[in-house]
């Protein structure tokens, strides 16, 4: 299994974190006015901020998995709650450590119920980013035959031979341009006309053929135009 560079960047940092925290918890002093530290209220601080951590690198390894900017950016509300949830922990456990005189079953009941609404708080950011990346596929596929024909359109322009053709060219281009990008199932019979209309026009504009050039022009742009209404009518 592939480990993105990002998480193990991150990965590194996050060893030397947990390095210095358990450096600083088990080097300074074991005993506080003769009574050991080590009390079940510090273990349960311990054992709390411990997860704190395996849980925060378990979201980052969720979020940076995928070295694409965009899947990061989907993301980024798993990986701000995480690191939220790391500070709470770490600092609900750093309390119960360093003030082991609270009653164990308190530490333990406050532990449970920030740990509940940790994982609700990360289900909800994961469910968050899956729901925006989804839309965003969708919107992506749905605006894929505009976008491609319109670069389409635009090379076109480098094809054509004389000023004439040019300018014909230039309508059409303009025309798929301004068009209304999105699409849908119910305009996927007319957006097939104009995706073969095109490839007529596209092959005379090649050839030089300015008669069939014109008139697959004029067949386009009353193509295109139906087609925007269509849109405008599905909206």
């Amino acid at each position: 299994m592939k480990i993105s560079k990002n998480f193990k960047l991150y990965a590194v940092v996050w060893a030397v974190l947990v390095a210095l925290f358990n450096a600083i918890v088990f080097i300074t002093p074991s005993e506080y006015e003769g009574e050991s530290k080590f009390t079940d209220t510090f273990w349960i601080g311990y054992a709390f901020v411990m997860i704190g951590f395996v849980g925060q690198l378990a979201c980052s390894y969720l979020g940076l998995k995928d070295d694409k900017l965009t899947k990061v950016f989907y993301n980024i509300p798993l990986l701000r709650i995480s690191v939220i949830s790391l500070v709470v922990s770490a600092v609900a456990g750093s309390i119960f450590m360093a003030i082991p005189t609270i009653e164990s079953w308190i530490a333990a009941i406050i532990c449970i119920v920030i740990l509940a609404f940790v994982i609700i708080a990360t289900i909800t950011a994961k469910s968050a980013g899956d729901i925006v990346e989804s839309i965003d596929k969708k919107i992506k596929e749905q605006t894929f035959f505009i976008k491609n024909l319109t670069v389409d359109a635009q090379n076109l322009i480098a094809r054509a031979n004389t000023p004439e053709a040019k300018t014909t060219v230039n309508k059409v281009y303009d025309a798929i341009r301004y068009s209304d990008p999105m699409s849908n199932d119910n305009l996927n019979e007319i957006e097939g006309r104009i995706g073969y209309e095109f490839k007529t026009f596209e092959m005379a504009v090649k050839s030089g053929d300015t008669a069939v050039m014109e008139n697959q022009a004029k067949e386009l742009l009353i193509l295109i135009d139906n087609r925007n209404n269509k849109c405008k009518a599905l909206k």
